[in-house]
């Protein structure tokens, strides 16, 4: 029997993406896919998303969605089938997703993401013309009053139906002022504490976590690491009252987008066999960012540049890191103070440290091919995709013990590395001292060939496909349904 599951997320690509949750909405249909599972996903309607629909058919329209017209589109995104709802007065604008083009997020965000929510939960509810499904799947705030919708507002002659609620990053809520709470749609009775109340405001994601039927993380730790007060950015008591309902599921990479065997993206191309034609990206990739060519170790960082990165106090170990006779090339942007403390680490130490601010899909590809080891210091982290890359390109992580780094990078302590199980280094502790010594370690691990090699084969081997983490999924709609007939 297939089951039809219907995900909402604000980004999936190839269509739209800031960040990782785009490419795990988009990874998810095929992932599934093989275990018995047919699913649509639904997006909002932004430009680039409307562009990209090749002839769409229109599946329903709304009068008034919160105030405004819309219509329900229907195609195909990677071969698989796709909602867009086309509101143009919420998603028809220049700039992001969720901001304007000065980066400044939109004030309406709470109208726009509750009136794709509604329409979500209309679509999940069945009372859309040829469209039912069994389950419905919603991805961080922007989608997260979708299930609250549907148990609160279920539309007239629509079903109830299992829902599960994915937190991306639990540091994005969505927190809006009680003011708006008549504008949702909702009855009085969605205004409690087991509703969409929250420190006397909305909480979107709050409203959501409270009325699925399953809560599930992008990784094992985070999903432990949010019961506690340092990781559950005030939802730890919500989130350990629903213990039950909480799993974590790791992300997985598309290993057709992401193989160093096929990558066109690459000056050379390589497999675990070949490792020595890796040395080609290397020379390109130093070449590109204009760096001093050497045989001392190359560290790379892609990245947002925030706190919750951790890049404050990677610029700390800069002049150590160059030092030990270690150098850097930077792919990102973010805060603009950080952003020119790296520029300015440029300039003090020409042809050492590089910065290319913005991002790059392809520079991605090839830094990952050409470092010797990718830098990701994060204070938290719910799985992180930029390990995972690194280890399939043999570009060996050092990471802060949390969350997704910590369930997928086996650190290189002794036992690791005398059973050529290592894959990468680890440190506990967000802070100069730590970081610091994790640098020290990878480049001494570095200079003994063996050891290193060992490391970048076992990463290349390492299956972090989408196999197991879509049988999961697929596990876990299966159980949700049969618990609820």
């Amino acid at each position: 029997m297939t089951i039809k599951v219907l995900s909402v997320a604000s980004e999936a690509v190839p269509l739209i993406k800031t960040g990782g949750l785009a490419d795990v909405a988009g990874a998810l249909p095929a992932a599934v896919a093989p275990h018995g599972i047919e699913m649509t996903t639904m997006l909002p309607g932004y430009p680039a998303v409307i562009k990209a629909l090749s002839r769409p058919r229109t599946v329903h329209a709304w009068a008034s969605l919160l105030g405004e017209k819309a219509r329900l589109l229907a195609g195909k995104i990677d071969g698989h089938p796709l909602l867009v709802l086309d509101a143009p007065a919420y998603f028809q604008r220049d700039g992001g997703p969720y901001g304007d083009t000065s980066g400044r997020d939109w004030a309406d965000n709470w109208r726009r993401f509750a009136a794709f929510s509604r329409a979500a939960a209309d679509v999940g509810s069945g009372t859309i013309k040829g469209r039912a499904f069994d389950l419905v799947h919603a991805h961080d705030w922007q989608a997260a009053m979708t299930p609250a919708y549907m148990r609160f507002a279920t539309p007239e002659g629509g079903r109830r139906v299992p829902s599960v609620m994915t937190i991306h990053n639990m540091a994005f809520q969505g927190h809006y002022g009680a003011d708006l709470f008549p504008a949702l749609g909702l009855p009085p009775h969605a205004w409690s504490m087991d509703g969409v109340e929250y420190h006397g405001g909305i909480g979107f994601l709050k409203a959501g976590l409270e009325a699925a039927s399953a809560i599930t993380t992008v990784s094992p730790t985070y999903a432990r690491e949010i019961r506690t007060a340092e990781f559950g950015m005030g939802l730890e008591g919500l989130i350990v009252s629903r213990d039950a309902r909480v799993s974590g599921i790791v992300n997985g990479i598309d290993t057709a987008q992401w193989n160093p065997e096929t990558d066109p993206a690459l000056k050379s191309r390589f497999s675990v066999k070949t490792l020595a034609r890796r040395d080609a990206n290397k020379r390109a990739l130093e070449a590109e960012f204009g760096l001093e060519p050497g045989d001392g170790p190359l560290f790379i960082v892609i990245s947002r540049l925030t706190w919750q990165k951790g890049i404050d106090v990677l610029l700390e170990t800069l002049d150590h890191l160059v030092g030990i006779g270690g150098r850097l090339a930077l792919l990102g942007s973010g805060d603009a103070a950080m952003e020119g403390t790296f520029h300015a680490a440029a300039m003090r130490h020409p042809g050492k440290i590089a910065v290319r601010t913005g991002y790059d899909e392809a520079l991605s590809h090839r830094m990952q091919a050409g470092g010797d080891a990718i830098l990701v210091p994060s204070r938290f982290e719910p799985c992180g995709l930029t390990q995972l890359y690194g280890l399939a390109y043999g570009c060996v992580p050092v990471v802060a013990r949390t969350g997704g780094l910590a369930d997928t990078v086996i650190d290189a302590n002794l036992a690791a590395l005398n059973g050529g199980v290592a894959t990468g280094i680890q440190f506990t502790g967000v802070h100069y001292a730590a970081l610091s010594d994790a640098i020290s370690r990878t480049v001494t691990l570095y200079w003994q060939r063996d050891a290193w090699r060992s490391m970048q084969r076992a990463g290349i081997k390492a299956d972090f496909s989408w196999n197991r983490s879509g049988k999961a999924y697929a596990d876990l709609y299966a159980r949700l349904i049969a618990e609820d007939q």
